[in-house]
């Protein structure tokens, strides 16, 4: 009675998939791996190894992180 079978464990995926549906549990997993690797990222820049600049710009996806300087004019 302490430990289930492989039939229990489907049983409760079907069920799981069933209340949430498919679409929320691929982007759960998604947005779950994401953290993973922003967590890896921070422990290896704790870690003091180099990074490569144009890695280290990414924000998310396609955007870059830069900083607008204001034109003067004389």
């Amino acid at each position: 009675m302490g430990s289930f079978s492989i039939w229990h464990w489907l049983i409760v995926l079907v069920i799981v998939a069933l209340i949430f549906g498919t679409k929320k549990l691929r982007n759960f997993g998604s947005d779950l791996g994401g953290a993973v690797k922003g967590f890896k990222e921070g422990m290896r820049d704790a870690n003091g190894d180099p990074v490569d600049p144009a890695q280290q710009q990414r924000v998310s996806g396609d955007t870059i992180d830069v900083q607008a300087k204001e034109k003067t004019h004389s």
